[in-house]
This record gives structure tokens, sequence and C-alpha cells, in this order.
């Protein structure tokens, strides 16, 4: 199977995301270095996985790392609108300043039940911090809580992406790039 060949086009090349990357780890070292105590931040599993192990090998100041699983696409391309958290954090975050790293911010469903959730856990703060943003598919809106940062990679046209930990099917993950899957992919 060629994993290559299945890409119509690549949005971002491993070197362009490496650079984003420390980009955006040196501006939440930056923004969060005054704290006294480390800020937690949490991978959205199992997307992120790859964003989370590069950006926190990057952040400057103490951190704890924990992952919670948030579902909503099962094995197709659109949201269901309704996901669900079926893995939660082991970590407790009650007055903490939680960051919560996504790979790719669509309708904004997933993140605002996630919010909702960390919120109600007793977050001090919760920012989110994003690979990708995709506001042209954007149906709910996020609140960020307290004194909460959005941080984003890259906006991304509305096309099905892959790689760099995305994924159809549970293929593509390991793409070092970010790329269009073509079509016939997954229709």
């Amino acid at each position: 199977m060629d994993l290559d060949g299945d890409i119509e086009r690549v949005l971002w090349t491993a070197e362009e995301i490496s650079i984003r990357v420390s980009d955006l780890a040196a501006q939440i070292s930056g923004d969060f270095r005054h704290l006294p105590s480390p800020v937690v931040v949490v991978g959205v599993a199992t997307g992120a996985f790859v964003f989370l192990a590069d950006i926190v090998r990057k952040i400057t100041i103490p951190i704890a790392v924990d992952f919670i699983r948030a579902e909503s696409y099962g094995a197709g391309t659109e949201s269901s609108c309704s996901p669900i958290i079926s893995c939660d954090l082991k970590i407790d975050i009650t007055g903490k300043h939680v960051i919560l790293v996504e790979d790719i911010v669509d309708t904004g469903s997933t993140l605002s039940k996630l919010i909702a959730h960390l919120k109600s856990k007793g977050a001090s703060s919760i920012s989110v911090c994003a690979l990708l943003d995709k506001p042209a598919r954007r149906k709910i809106h996020f609140e960020l809580v307290g004194e909460g940062n959005f941080y984003r990679g890259f906006d991304c046209p509305d096309y099905f992406v892959v790689g760099y930990g995305m994924d159809f099917a549970e293929l593509y993950r390991n793409l070092p790039y970010i790329g269009v899957l073509k079509p016939e992919k997954y229709k």
C-alpha cells in the first residue's frame, strides 16, 4: 500500500510543521512563564499524539502531560456533532492552568464538549493549542475559560486532511506531512 500515492497534494511539509510547532511552543512558554506551578498539557487522543509529542519537547516551562479521548468521527469523514469522552484524565486539574492540544478544530463540537468537561473538573483556565483550525466548518462556538488563549498552527482550507497524526480509518497517521486525501479513498 502506497500511502503517499493516496495524497492529492501536500498542504504543509514536515519542515513547515516543525517551524510552526517551535513558534507555538515559544509563545506558550512565554505566556505561561510567570506561573508558580506547572501547566497541565492535555493531548486529545489519538489524532494529536504526534503534535503533542513535538510541542511538549519544545515548551521550556514546567508542564505535566495527560491524555483525554473524545470520539466523534468513527471511520467516517464527518463529525457526529455529539462527541463522547471515552477515556478521561488521570491528573487532578483542580485549580490548574490547562492547555488542551488538538490536531484540528473543525465543527467545534468536540472542543466545546472537552472544554466544558475540563471546566467541570475545576481547571482555573483552559487554553487550546490546535495545529489546524478549520473555521469554514465551525458550527459551535467554544468559550475558553479564565485567561485562556487560542493558539493555532495553520488555518486549514475545507479539505479532508491526513498525516502528522491525523487519520482516515486509522491510516495515514505516520505521514510526516499534512496532505489532502484523494476523495476516491474515502467516498
